[in-house]
């Protein structure tokens, strides 16, 4: 009897010694991406020079373009004459202007998408006579193009910022909602009855292990989200012309009037290095998710 309370008493204090924690915690690290922490300019080479390769590629294949004279050079200039335009052109109030103008407007037409396609979806998803009355039109408004949209925008607004912001916010919502309906759809069962078991219910179980599962298909439709909400707000600032209200699309608008290929061009560029910089913010989120989910691969 006194060896059976001895050896009792030697598993109890076992399993609340230090080194058998430190033990378990081992073993949970194994199911995680180690990151080995390389030098900080290392990872930062590693992971600019691909990009900078391309970009050198699609310098190169642009003035090659120019050389062969394939279009006369006030419509097709060269590399060198628009970044010099475009060294310029940052310097000037009349940019900072435009460029704050539309990442304005932006921020709130996808920071409306966001809240309102994570309702309609959180709603489809739990609700399944919604499911089978929206459900097909939230596809279908997610593939309508939004310069469709501008037409019945302009009528009920007229030219302003709520035209804008209608297409903006019809564009990326349904992106949004779909994204979060699938991912509630791939959800495994299995971890939804372990929830219950463990007493989660209504909210709580969609707080606590649904959403939480559902997470990566969400940052996916973020991400498609902002893709139509930048696109669709391109287009609006070209149709939309607000007086004494600068915009990029605007610009855009009027160096194609006065037939100015640099200042074009070099907007263009601007608005692509914005879209790369947010592609950017997203696939470091995307990058930290996978890593604390342990599927981050070590390539």
């Amino acid at each position: 009897m006194a060896a059976d309370v001895t050896l009792r008493d030697t598993r109890i204090d076992l399993t609340k010694s230090p080194a058998f924690a430190a033990d378990l915690a081992g073993l949970d690290a194994l199911e995680t991406f180690q990151d080995p922490r390389r030098p900080l300019p290392a990872r930062i080479w590693s992971s600019a020079w691909p990009k900078l390769a391309a970009v050198g590629l699609g310098l190169l294949i642009w003035q090659i373009a120019v050389w062969s004279a394939w279009r006369p050079e006030w419509v097709l200039p060269s590399p060198l004459t628009v970044f010099e335009s475009l060294g310029n052109m940052i310097t000037t109030a009349e940019f900072w202007d435009a460029l704050a103008n539309t990442l304005r407007r932006a921020v709130l037409g996808f920071g409306f998408a966001l809240v309102s396609g994570t309702a309609i979806g959180l709603a489809v998803a739990r609700v399944r006579v919604l499911r089978t009355a929206v459900g097909s039109l939230i596809t279908g408004l997610q593939t309508m193009p939004s310069v469709a949209w501008f037409p019945l925008a302009i009528l009920f607004f007229g030219l302003n910022e709520s035209a804008i912001f209608f297409v903006v916010v019809l564009g990326a919502a349904p992106s949004i909602a779909n994204g979060l309906i699938n991912g509630v759809d791939y959800v495994p069962p299995l971890l939804v009855r372990a929830g219950r078991v463990l007493g989660a219910r209504g909210w709580s179980l969609y707080r606590h292990v649904i959403m939480p599962a559902a997470l990566p298909s969400y940052l996916a439709g973020l991400k498609q989200g902002w893709a139509f909400a930048w696109r669709s707000l391109m287009a609006g600032e070209l149709l939309v012309i607000i007086a004494n209200r600068h915009a990029l699309g605007q610009e855009m608008q009027f160096a194609r009037d006065n037939s100015d290929a640099v200042k074009l061009i070099s907007i263009m560029i601007v608005i692509l290095v914005i879209g790369i910089l947010v592609d950017v913010l997203f696939n470091a989120f995307d990058k930290r998710l996978r890593a604390r989910r342990g599927i981050l691969d070590s390539v």
